[in-house]
């Protein structure tokens, strides 16, 4: 997606403004670590503190339904805008086509004022419908991402079900995880099992 990497950044912001930081109670004797757990293929984290951190901006680009969301939007975007272009281009061309007319003395000045009326009409009629879709593409992109966020959200609810951290940081560009034990970054194991969620429904949802 051309527009991809904007739009990921967009997303990343507002789910950790919304998100933050996922906390829970701790269990008495969560902070003990099960073979089976240290043993685990996704190199999930010791977590012996009890906190743990994911990387945020890679969760969004590379969970599958925040690519899937994102080239639906880009494409309603971008027929959005060529037909606001269209419009415009069509707009402009009659004001080109109108003030040559003028300069020519092709047209009376009766005439003239006539046509620049219903020119300035277009103008106005032209803005408010721009404004109108530019209000449309916010609103769709921001829909996208309210669902995303909502599914990240969700599933880290019922992730941190099972695995009983204290603490569940989102980090982003250094922040506010500055430097930590390599161990304590559960990111990986986020997103195979958000992506092996997601396709599961998607599979269901398509039968």
């Amino acid at each position: 997606m051309k527009n991809a990497p904007l739009i990921i950044s967009i997303i990343a912001v507002v789910i950790a403004v919304a998100g933050g930081v996922w906390t829970v109670v701790r269990v008495p004797g969560s902070e003990k670590i099960s073979s089976a757990d240290a043993s685990d293929s996704t190199s999930v984290a010791k977590a012996t503190s009890g906190i743990v951190y994911v990387d945020l901006d890679r969760i969004v680009q590379e969970y599958d339904m925040a690519s899937d969301l994102g080239a639906v939007v880009e494409t309603k975007v971008k027929n959005i805008q060529d037909e606001v272009n269209r419009r415009g281009k069509q707009l402009e061309n009659e004001m080109m086509d109108f003030q040559n007319k003028i300069n020519k003395g092709l047209i009376t000045r009766s005439v003239a004022e006539v046509q620049g009326q219903d020119l300035q009409e277009k103008q106005a009629k032209f803005n408010e419908y721009a404004n109108q879709k530019n209000n449309e593409v916010i609103e769709e992109q921001t829909v996208m991402m309210n669902q995303i966020a909502d599914a990240i959200q969700t599933f880290m609810d019922k992730y941190n079900q099972e695995k009983k951290y204290t603490m569940i940081l989102t980090n982003q560009s250094g922040v506010p995880v500055i430097t930590a034990d390599p161990s304590l970054d559960i990111t990986d194991d986020v997103i195979a099992r958000l992506n092996e969620e997601y396709i599961k429904e998607k599979n269901k949802n398509n039968k």
